[in-house]
């Protein structure tokens, strides 16, 4: 229900920017009212026009999006996350104008097509940016202003987009309603946590903006200086807190919905509810959403988001006081996987008033040594293992977390650990659980590493909610010292029978720990405090209301259509005559998102045998990874199917696990040695250490002494073969390789192609893309070649390199464009590629070596010798006629 009063408009404040600065102009420096169509879904059509902007001396690069309808409207300004640039946030631009904004899309200093150093979002840069754009938006005609030169606006975007949208609320007293996602409120705090420096995401984020070079200065300077001594300084503090929306915190008085990543050790929940206390404490109405996914991988919710983004827009920009922007507060639950595809269900829970993060305490009594002594090892390696910066998406620890899947590392001797007695009834966490410590240390300051695991019945079983961890400096701790630790704020569920078990460790991969060996001791002076925030309920889902009203024949086409949709997703039964044949591709086609006509795959069908190693090929955009995805069931295809061993393939399609795949990019625990790594990843899999077959994987690899040694000292090519052993686990049938040669030296590579030919010897088959066509031709049997999206050519490699309609004419030197372009026009002729030293013709049915000849003398080509081609090369970009 909302409460707020219809048509709330925030008290103007003072205007904070001088009449000069108002009155610049920001000049149009190109492609200024040049207008494209931009097909949507639905009416009316959207139209796109692209700008460079002058902004002090900066160029930025603008889209303005708007729909045919008529009349002014409200504006809303699209920002972009770190490392983007506009066209991250093309698609809900379009979205929003269809909806009746209209919208003006950037990409920020440094990114993109904009120039400019990097300034984190400097109020005298990026900030100021934002109040020009919108000074340009109040002299558009089409766009609604509630007085001169203040159009009605707000502002959108994720990450360092949302912290923009945070700061032109608190700079510009224009701005109408803000949607932040997944963002901080205070800069210094996301990177230094309670005085601990973030490594792994402040590298993260200098490498993702290009380099330090890239940076204003005094930024460049203070990373390295901070990187250097791994302790953050008060400058530094300063320095970032200065460029954080804390630092206007009392000037953010608009409507502000906070979305906020419960998968996120980058920008945890801690920072959204910090700025929801301080909005909300202005006067202005705030509601609060914590999403499934964050930076650290999982579900980004991404259309529910923007649906409710577009909708509180649509209250507060549109003052509609009928549309409804949802609860004051939302979380989002896991709730196991769906069978039918693999993927976690989710489902939403909601309270009536944002909770906060420490709601209806509850005590739990924590059993073990009252104190506990542990080392800080020299150098702070090894390193205890919580979340891994940079490797989110879909595969993100955080995201397994929430599966029940643990995969965190604590090493002995270097954390103290203190356990509750199960609970007796499930037991919800939402908010951060809170303890008291005292801490004493052999040095002057101890650097800790606190987290809260729920542990199985068992005791085997551990899983580190969110894979989050929380950092404090301890000074002063020679003498001991008595400390209250926040832990991270999670949502999640303690079933009955597990219990807790706080651990404090004295390193974390993710984080900078004192070089000096210390010993740590830690005393207990409190249970533990869990918030259990009882009320937010996950409520069934109401029936639709048309279920009440609609007549009897429209709910019986209904049924009808959800009885053949159900019988549409029915599994196709396994073919017996293709129960021996790895793989079986027909009328495969994927067509490209929100197009009707353009595909990534069209009609392709091949069949591959067993022991074969088959290359695939094409060139880039021909359809090869898409092909893949379909293969390994992480996409559905639009027509068309694919089937291994006779059983046609689907998400979590159980003939899934007879395939092995490796993706370029593999990534190990590098304190790990190579088997303990593969035993860890097997572990996760929950499949029987038995059905590993390790051994044998081994063998194949060929990675000998090597396997004990950790795999930081592993070379490239190592850690390569590492990388296959682990897609070969359990010996699949179906071993898929893209890209397995990329960053090798030529011995790795030979290396490589020896591995690839002993797995398949055994019976077993072999898929592989690359683009290193000399090595396909010697590591491959058969081959695959795509182009558009269509098959080109299918085969052993010898009938396709000794390709008879293929020939190599040699001229000596090369020929002028115009004489090939006649070459080209020849009757017979299919296509021509010209080389350093003549040309690769193709013929068609209708050609012959004669007649081409001929021709060739009539052209007066200085033919020195014709004959078919031999190398595979040579066949490949004949057979795409050059588009690569």
């Amino acid at each position: 229900m909302d409460l707020r009063l219809p048509g709330w408009r925030a008290p103007r404040r003072p205007r904070r920017r001088t009449a000069a600065v108002a009155a610049a102009a920001v000049v149009a420096l190109a492609a200024a009212g040049t207008w494209t169509a931009v097909a949507s879904d639905t009416p009316p059509e959207v139209h796109r026009s692209d700008r460079v902007m002058a902004v002090d001396g900066v160029r930025l690069d603008t889209s303005y999006f708007t729909s045919g309808t008529s009349g002014r409207r409200p504006a809303v300004l699209l920002a972009h996350g770190f490392g983007g640039s506009k066209a991250d946030v093309r698609q809900q631009a379009e979205d929003l104008a269809a909806d009746g904004y209209a919208v003006l899309t950037w990409s920020a200093r440094g990114f993109g097509k904009s120039t400019g150093k990097i300034g984190l979002n400097d109020p005298q840069g990026e900030v100021e940016d934002v109040s020009r754009l919108i000074d340009w938006l109040a002299k558009r005609p089409e766009v609604r202003l509630d007085k001169p030169g203040d159009p009605r606006v707000g502002v959108a975007g994720a990450s360092y987009g949302g912290a923009i949208s945070l700061l032109a609320a608190g700079h510009d007293d224009r701005v109408d309603a803000i949607a932040p996602a997944i963002t901080y409120w205070n800069l210094a705090d996301a990177l230094f946590p309670n005085g601990v420096f973030k490594r792994l995401w402040a590298g993260i984020f200098v490498n993702s903006g290009g380099g330090c070079a890239q940076f204003e200065p005094q930024l460049c300077a203070m990373y390295e200086r901070v990187a250097e001594s791994g302790k953050p300084d008060a400058q530094a503090r300063a320095l970032l807190e200065g460029r954080s929306p804390s630092a206007v915190a009392s000037r953010i008085n608009v409507p502000t919905l906070l979305l906020q990543g419960q998968t996120d050790s980058l920008f945890p929940l801690g920072q959204a509810d910090l700025a929801a206390k301080a909005i909300k404490a202005n006067g202005a109405p705030v509601d609060v959403d914590w999403i499934a996914g964050g930076h650290d991988g999982g579900d980004l919710e991404t259309s529910r988001v923007q649906a409710r983004t577009a909708s509180w827009f649509d209250r507060y920009l549109k003052d509609d006081p009928h549309t409804d922007t949802g609860p004051a507060f939302r979380v989002t639950r896991t709730g196991g996987v769906d069978a039918t595809d693999g993927a976690a269900l989710l489902r939403g829970a909601s309270g009536v008033t944002y909770p906060g993060l420490e709601s209806d305490p509850r005590s739990l009594a924590l059993s073990g040594r009252r104190e506990q002594s542990f080392a800080n090892p020299a150098g702070g390696s090894p390193p205890a293992v919580s979340a891994l910066p940079g490797l989110g998406g879909s595969g993100g620890l955080s995201q397994l977390s929430a599966l029940g899947v643990g995969i965190s590392l604590d090493f002995p001797g270097q954390y103290a650990r203190f356990d509750s007695a199960p609970v007796a009834d499930d037991l919800r966490i939402t908010g951060s659980p809170r303890v008291t410590l005292h801490v004493r240390s052999t040095d002057d300051e101890a650097v800790l590493f606190a987290k809260v695991y729920d542990v199985g019945p068992s005791g085997t079983q551990q899983v580190l909610p969110s894979q989050l961890v929380t950092p404090l400096r301890v000074e002063g701790s020679r003498t001991g010292k008595d400390v209250t630790v926040t832990l991270p704020a999670v949502d999640h569920d303690v079933q009955k029978g597990h219990h807790l078990s706080l651990v404090l460790a004295s390193t974390d991969l993710g984080y900078a720990s004192p070089a000096a060996p210390a010993t740590y001791t830690v005393t207990l002076r409190s249970g533990l405090d869990v918030p259990t925030a009882p009320g937010v309920t996950t409520a069934a889902a109401p029936l639709p209301s048309w279920v009440w009203w609609l007549p009897l024949a429209g709910a019986m086409a209904a049924l009808a259509l959800l009885l053949a949709g159900r019988r549409r997703t029915v599994s196709a039964p396994p073919d017996p005559e293709l129960a021996e044949v790895p793989l079986q591709i027909t009328g495969l086609s994927k067509r490209y998102a929100k197009s009707a006509d353009r595909y990534a795959v069209r009609e392709l069908s091949f069949r591959v045998e067993k022991g074969q190693v088959l290359g695939l090929l094409g060139p880039n955009g021909a359809g090869k990874t898409t092909t893949l995805r379909m293969l390994m069931g992480l996409i559905a295809p639009d027509a068309g199917e694919v089937r291994v061993f006779g059983h046609a393939i689907r998400p979590g399609a159980p003939v899934l696990s007879r395939v092995g795949a490796f993706v370029e990019g593999a990534g190990f625990l590098p304190h790990l040695s190579g088997r303990e790594n593969l035993e860890l990843y097997w572990q996760a899999t929950g499949r029987p250490p038995e059905d590993a077959q390790l051994a044998e994987a081994l063998e194949i690899a060929g990675l000998g002494d090597a396997l004990a040694r950790a795999v930081r000292t592993y070379s490239q090519g190592m850690r390569q073969r590492l990388a296959i052993a682990q897609a070969m686990l359990g010996l699949p049938d179906l071993l898929i390789l893209d890209e397995p040669t990329n960053g090798l030296d030529p011995p790795q590579i030979r290396e490589m192609r020896e591995v690839m030919i002993r797995y398949a010897a055994a019976g077993r088959t072999v898929i592989v893309s690359s683009h290193l066509l000399a090595e396909v031709e010697q590591s491959c049997t058969h081959l695959v070649v795509m182009d558009r999206g269509r098959l080109v050519q299918a085969g052993p490699v010898r009938d396709i390199i000794g390709s008879g309609d293929t020939l190599l004419v040699g001229t000596g030197t090369p020929l002028d464009e115009p004489v090939v372009e006649k070459v080209a026009t020849l009757p017979g002729v299919v296509s021509v590629v010209p080389t350093d030293d003549g040309l690769l013709v193709r013929l068609g049915p209708d050609g012959s070596a004669p007649r081409l000849i001929a021709e060739l003398v009539r052209l007066e080509v200085p033919v020195a010798s014709v004959g078919p081609h031999r190398r595979l090369e040579d066949a490949f970009l004949t057979l795409i006629g050059g588009s690569a």
